[in-house]
């Protein structure tokens, strides 16, 4: 399987099918076909049946899906079957929140370091973990291993916490400051800005085309 060909938005799809399959256990379903995940999930059968076909072959034709199996196969998929030790830079409102939000740990993403740039909130302690200074941060991703960091801190200081956290061992960063960091080949950098996202709300509120409600 060539990673490489498969479309961003798919693997984000694949994100919300294994959420509602999660749903779907919950209630006791056994099986699913491909029309109720797409009422489910805002896409079309179709849509459904080419995502899960990068991936190799599911289900059961006439039958559908087993829901457990499915649930298992996008897991494994999407990385979601191991735990994933994450640090987080910025210790300020969002960051916080994001610090605290128990849908990290659920998923897998095991919060094992809070940093900050300022040394005010250095000390203070969300959850079990208490903010550290910066000067910490190479040692704890090298103790834990970890490969995924979180950026919430202003515009004018991600270049360089992005930086560090690459030279310390992470691969993969999750950026929330408005700044678009200049990082090595290879490392993996997704942006993350909410007005985007409700700028996409507004767009189909105002066509209200059905079209456009997929992503």
């Amino acid at each position: 399987m060539k990673t490489s060909k498969i479309p961003e938005a798919a693997v984000m799809r694949l994100a919300v099918y294994s959420r509602f399959l999660e749903q779907l256990q919950e209630q006791g379903h056994g099986t699913v076909s491909s029309c109720m995940i797409a009422r489910g999930t805002g896409v079309t059968p179709a849509q459904v049946r080419k995502d899960l076909a990068y991936f190799g072959e599911f289900g059961t034709r006439g039958v559908g899906y087993d829901v457990e199996a499915l649930s298992g196969h996008l897991k494994r998929i999407l990385g979601l079957d191991r735990k994933w030790p994450t640090v987080l830079v910025g210790a300020g409102k969002l960051g916080s929140a994001l610090a605290l939000y128990e849908g990290f740990l659920t998923r897998g993403f095991h919060i094992v370091g809070v940093f900050d740039i300022d040394p005010d909130p250095v000390g203070n302690r969300f959850g079990q973990l208490d903010v550290l200074p910066m000067e910490r941060l190479e040692e704890v991703i090298q103790r834990y291993g970890a490969q995924i960091g979180i950026i919430t801190v202003p515009a004018n200081a991600a270049q360089e916490v992005g930086e560090r956290l690459v030279d310390a061992g992470v691969r993969a960063i999750l950026n929330f400051s408005p700044y678009v960091l200049n990082l090595p080949e290879g490392i993996i950098v997704r942006h993350v800005d909410f007005t985007l996202h409700l700028e996409t709300l507004t767009f189909n509120l105002v066509y209200k085309k059905e079209e456009f409600k997929t992503f």
